[in-house]
């Protein structure tokens, strides 16, 4: 697995890299074991001595800002390096610790260093592990997106909580009505208007039973419902987005439509901060586990870290290239707003992918398999128009 730049997605703010031409040298490191209430904070100084614990404050603005104001004096006002970990309470306190002019690293909590004996968790002793793992460099930073950004991840991810309440609700609805004998006919569509008929035709033999029925009934309405108007919402905040014309440009590719294109790269952002594909492919969790030694080499399963979602959104976009590379109706109709050096790298990934997809399948492998195969490649493709377009996007 390719390792993630750590440098580069750390000083990546608000879709600008800025690469200093020497490291920056930190008066102190500050590690802060954030909870909703409370922040425990440790302090560790350059060199091989101990951190210190400097207590608990409340998670204020205002008491977070005296805190900075203190250290600041007590180490002459040079520049510190706060780390906390990535976790429920947002990315408030980054921006506010970042717009005090001190460096922060919100870093990924399942790849913090753990020893085999660690068996004793405080919130004084995360601190202070904190502050040692940020002095030694040892910690691994994760992308902040910025106000613009972090808005359009939480529309797209309020779209996926309604499409997964709707799915349950279809669930729950589909085994009650067979738990009492009633089946759709095989091979007909469900969740049209034919099936809801049918479904509200269906009789129990108590009242009650009907009545319940009708609750699944209009639960699953509901939040179909809901799924439509959060649909139509991201279609309305589209054309404000400033990554607009990089979805645009995503669209031209098959398997990836508007909404598709929308959760990348709310996701994943500004995806040409990565150096080449193999890191974006890697951050995403597509590449292959290995462990080998010597002249041994073994390797297992996808890695499965980075992007829950993105690399979801990929494997769902990957199964389209199951079929023969073509140019349709509906892809031309779909990328006609795309950059034509777009649609050349769709054209270029049709022929590549579905052709990769034939060759495994022929050769045995379990489509599953090929599939994930096919969305690790369709990474790179992504990746390649996305750092031609994005660019053209920043100067504009």
């Amino acid at each position: 697995m390719t390792k993630f730049n750590v440098e580069h997605a750390s000083l990546h703010i608000a879709g600008a890299s800025v690469v200093p031409a020497q490291p920056t040298v930190h008066t102190a490191y500050v590690g802060l074991d954030v909870h909703k209430e409370t922040i425990a904070i440790a302090v560790a100084e350059p060199g091989r001595q101990e951190p210190g614990y400097e207590g608990e404050i409340a998670n204020t603005p205002k008491r977070v800002e005296r805190k900075i104001q203190q250290l600041s004096e007590r180490y002459g006002g040079g520049l510190l390096q706060f780390v906390y970990e990535a976790g429920p309470c947002g990315y408030g306190l980054y921006r506010q610790l970042l717009a005090s002019g001190h460096d922060v690293q919100v870093v990924a909590p399942s790849r913090i260093p753990k020893a085999p004996g660690e068996q004793i968790k405080t919130d004084r002793r995360d601190a202070i592990k904190l502050a040692r793992l940020a002095r030694s460099g040892d910690l691994t930073p994760v992308w902040v997106p910025d106000t613009e950004q972090e808005a359009m991840r939480d529309l797209t991810r309020a779209r996926d909580d309604m499409k997964a309440q709707e799915r349950k609700a279809r669930q729950q609805l589909n085994a009650f009505v067979l738990r009492h004998g009633h089946h759709w006919p095989k091979g007909r569509t469900r969740w049209t208007q034919t099936h809801f008929n049918w479904l509200e035709s269906l009789r129990f033999e108590h009242d009650w039973q009907q009545v319940v029925l009708q609750e699944y009934i209009d639960a699953v309405r509901a939040a179909t419902r809901r799924v439509a108007d959060i649909t139509t919402q991201m279609e309305r905040a589209l054309p404000q987005w400033s990554l607009a014309p990089v979805v645009e440009a995503l669209v031209a590719l098959r398997g990836i439509d508007k909404l598709a294109a929308m959760v990348l790269m709310a996701e994943l952002g500004d995806i040409s901060r990565f150096d080449s594909p193999r890191q974006l492919m890697g951050f995403l969790g597509l590449v292959p586990s290995e462990h080998s030694s010597g002249s041994r080499r073994r390797q297992g399963a996808i890695t499965l870290t980075g992007n829950s979602h993105a690399r979801r959104m990929l494997v769902e976009s990957a199964w389209s290239y199951r079929f023969p590379a073509r140019q349709t109706g509906h892809l031309k109709r779909k990328a006609a707003n795309a950059p034509e050096e777009a649609r050349a790298i769709a054209w270029k990934a049709q022929k590549r992918l579905c052709g990769r997809y034939r060759d495994l399948t022929r050769a045995g492998k379990n489509t599953k398999l090929v599939c994930v195969t096919v969305a690790r490649e369709l990474t790179g493709f992504i990746w390649d128009i996305v750092c031609r377009v994005m660019p053209a996007t920043h100067a504009v």
